[in-house]
């Protein structure tokens, strides 16, 4: 089993307030493993708020509670991982796969950014969880 060097997690309700705490765990999580590459940061840094963002700007709750966002960021020896859940949450609609919208288009290309920035994407729906897992190798 691979060593877990350094994690953070957030859960709560899915405001804007909610991506700025992310960033914030994200922040301090960089601290504590400052041999991860500033790249390596950045990239993964901006897939986990674009997804998080997603999930407050476009999720629905799939009955009275309302839908929460969970955050669990894990920092491996080689791999940076985080799971993007959004409780409560109707399935999301639409295709899985990285669209590209026409040029005067203002959303869409969310999941192509993600896909871009991670080595790897998966979703998985579970008791009324969407969770995306977003995997980065180091490049270090």
């Amino acid at each position: 089993m691979t060593e877990v060097l350094a994690s953070r997690s957030f859960r709560g309700l899915a405001a804007e307030d909610a991506i700025e705490s992310v960033h914030n765990d994200l922040d301090s999580l960089w601290l504590d493993v400052p041999f991860v590459q500033d790249m390596d940061q950045m990239t993964f840094t901006t897939a986990v708020i674009e997804s998080a963002s997603n999930i407050v700007q476009h999720a629905e709750p799939a009955g009275q509670e309302p839908v929460e966002l969970g955050v669990d960021i894990t920092v491996k020896p080689t791999l940076l991982q985080a799971r993007v859940s959004a409780y409560h949450a109707k399935p999301p609609f639409g295709s899985m796969e990285p669209a590209t919208p026409g040029e005067d288009a203002e959303s869409g290309r969310g999941l192509a950014l993600i896909q871009a920035l991670v080595t790897t994407v998966t979703f998985e729906r579970q008791d009324g969880t969407n969770t995306w897992v977003l995997s980065r190798t180091s490049q270090g």
